[in-house]
């Protein structure tokens, strides 16, 4: 079994993949290499024409299907990526494909699988209950299924992405992959000590869906009861039975990263790169801070970058206030003409910019004693942010900060 992925088939892959690939060359980092002390370097897959690397993997696949297995057409099941992977190979490969996508899936991601010229089907509320109706209708009707992971094929096609990282970049000494179901990680991992044993390879997990570390742990693949994770292509509660016995011989470590520090990240990929990322592909870049290394070079895979206008509007938010660029304080005033003024002018003394403001007249009984006024503003940072609350103690208005979610507080 772990002969299959041989370095031949690697080599036909990445000249087969590279017909219909974007070139994404590696994007040095100048912010993660000071932030670091090693050399940075994104391989940019956000960048390939169906926004994320998954193409690869499915117009490999469709490459080795003989024409019998082509002429009953394709399908597979995915709320995201791997469906427009698996939709633009087919149209470019001229292959009649189907999609089944869970009903919860943004109209945005169904739309555009139709726009390369798949049939979409709903159904199930989750992945898993689309997949299992996806195997159903493979059956029903004949249909060559592709599995967005578990399938060696299709890992050996996002291998290529190794095969590109090592010829721009030879002294590379640490790979980041993000890990889902583990195909794209198979794959880079298993080329990289093919091509350079010395190479470090580093699966990237979200910590509230890390399925990878615990079947490795255990020793064998298993399967979590559930997942919590904004990196939703990576929301994964099984990794691939066919692929792990790869990871367990290729991936030196697995780092697993909380959703908090994918939001700093994804802030700090848009103010230093300019780079839409999603949170699956963000993973390596939050990573970068857990790794206890200097002077070396490391490559972090951006998976993707497919992410959703209101996904992204409320990631922004969420890392302002984690950055101390927003928040809310809570001051408790008399109820006479001319307070909200005082507080209004201090506040514009300390450059503080208001977006909020909740005026409660009923936090008391006794209305003659204290009202409060919630106030939401934006400051500079966590210094300014607390020049301000400083100046507001200082002027007996007692502030508490009041824990919030979004702009709005709780």
């Amino acid at each position: 079994m772990m002969e299959e992925l041989t370095l031949e088939k690697f080599e036909e892959a990445t000249e087969i993949v590279s017909r219909v690939t974007s070139e994404t060359k590696l994007v040095y980092s100048e912010y993660y290499s000071a932030q670091t002390g090693n050399k940075v370097y994104f391989k940019p897959e956000n960048m390939q024409y169906t926004g994320a690397y998954k193409v690869r993997g499915a117009y490999y696949k469709i490459s080795t299907l003989s024409a019998e297995e082509k002429e009953r057409g394709l399908i597979t099941a995915s709320a995201g990526n791997h469906a427009q992977g698996v939709a633009y190979a087919a149209k470019l490969a001229g292959v009649k494909a189907t999609v089944v996508m869970p009903t919860t899936t943004p109209l945005i991601k169904v739309n555009r699988t139709k726009g390369y010229g798949a049939d979409v089907v709903l159904e199930g509320d989750v992945f898993d209950e689309a997949c299992a109706y996806a195997y159903k209708l493979a059956e029903e009707k004949g249909y060559t299924f592709i599995h967005p992971f578990d399938d060696l094929a299709v890992a050996t096609g996002q291998g290529t992405i190794a095969m590109e990282i090592i010829k721009e970049l030879p002294t590379v000494d640490y790979i980041l992959v993000p890990v889902g179901g583990g195909g794209l990680c198979t794959g880079v991992s298993t080329l990289a000590k093919l091509l350079n044993p010395k190479i470090k390879v580093i699966g990237v997990e979200p910590a509230g869906a890390a399925c990878m570390k615990a079947s490795l742990k255990s020793g064998e693949v298993i399967t979590l009861p559930d997942v919590s994770t904004i990196a939703d292509g990576t929301a994964v509660k099984r990794p691939g039975e066919k692929l792990f016995p790869y990871i367990q011989e290729n991936v030196d470590d697995i780092i697993t990263v909380e959703d908090s520090e994918l939001i700093v990240a994804f802030l700090d990929m848009v103010e230093n790169h300019k780079m839409i990322v999603e949170n699956s592909g963000l993973l390596t870049v939050a990573a970068l801070k857990h790794m206890n290394v200097e002077k070396k070079k490391i490559v972090s895979i951006l998976s993707g970058g497919n992410m959703d206008v209101i996904t992204m509007a409320s990631v922004i938010q969420h890392g302002l206030i984690q950055r101390d660029r927003i928040f809310t304080v809570s001051v408790l005033l008399p109820d006479k003409p001319g307070e909200l003024a005082a507080v209004s002018t201090l506040l514009a003394e300390e450059q503080a910019n208001v977006i909020k403001l909740e005026h409660n007249q009923f936090i008391s009984i006794n209305r003659n004693a204290a009202v409060e006024l919630r106030i939401t503003m934006e400051a500079f940072g966590t210094e300014h942010k607390n020049n301000i609350v400083a100046a507001l103690n200082d002027a007996g208005y007692r502030p508490k900060l009041v824990k919030s979610k979004g702009i709005y507080s709780e």
